[in-house]
């Protein structure tokens, strides 16, 4: 079944939203994106409410679309959540690995190393996605997975931007080696421990992702 103009233009923006082309706080013009596009105006809008639905962008009364920006409690409260559904997941995953998950893992896992090693934050970024979405689907629980899926979406644009801290690649790399080492070893407790620490934005990281928004506001 051929996709919707609404849900492809949806995942297009969406798309440049998570990869910075469009920042947090930016507007999302009706009409330029109906002329870059090549449409009317009435998918673009179709696609901002879609994505306003997602979280991903907020209608404000006389602006229009906005990207969205969240203050700074919220999108802590955010990654705390995010930090407990991939927990919840590594915990699963551990107890229920098959060995097409061990696979999935352990193809992920190199190619974020790959990315790492070449310095290049996009292809890090994309092969992060394909790591964590490996966990989602090794804890065999497809709502969980779900919801997992959704949230990191949401965050998207907030996650890249951590990338930009120095180091940080080189440093979520090791922290999927060893969440993939308490993965392979069957340790549920120590897996959820490691996923949970990989994803929950506290002291430093905290600091350094508002950093990272206000110099992302200022370009």
């Amino acid at each position: 079944m051929n996709e919707k103009p609404a849900t492809r233009l949806r995942n297009q923006i969406e798309e440049e939203i998570a990869t910075g082309v469009f920042k947090p706080g930016d507007r999302l013009d009706e009409v330029s994106l109906a002329a870059r596009f090549g449409v009317s105006r009435t998918p673009i809008r179709e696609a901002l409410q879609q994505l306003a639905a997602a979280g991903l962008v907020e209608i404000r009364p006389h602006r229009g679309a906005i990207v969205s920006a969240p203050d700074p409690k919220r999108l802590i409260d955010m990654f705390s959540l995010m930090a407990e559904f991939e927990a919840i997941c590594g915990r699963l995953a551990a107890r229920r690995l098959l060995p097409g998950d061990e696979a999935a893992l352990k193809e992920t896992l190199e190619a974020c190393r790959k990315a790492a090693d070449s310095g290049d934050m996009d292809v890090y970024y994309y092969e992060n996605e394909r790591f964590h979405r490996a966990i989602y689907v090794a804890s065999g629980n497809d709502f969980i997975a779900e919801q997992a899926t959704a949230l990191h979406k949401r965050l998207a644009p907030f996650r890249r931007l951590q990338l930009r801290v120095r180091n940080r690649m080189r440093t979520s790399l090791a922290e999927h080696e060893a969440i993939v080492d308490a993965l392979l070893a069957g340790d549920s407790a120590l897996a959820a421990t490691r996923l949970y620490d990989h994803v929950a934005v506290q002291g430093e990281r905290f600091t350094d992702l508002i950093a990272s928004l206000n110099r992302a506001a200022a370009e």
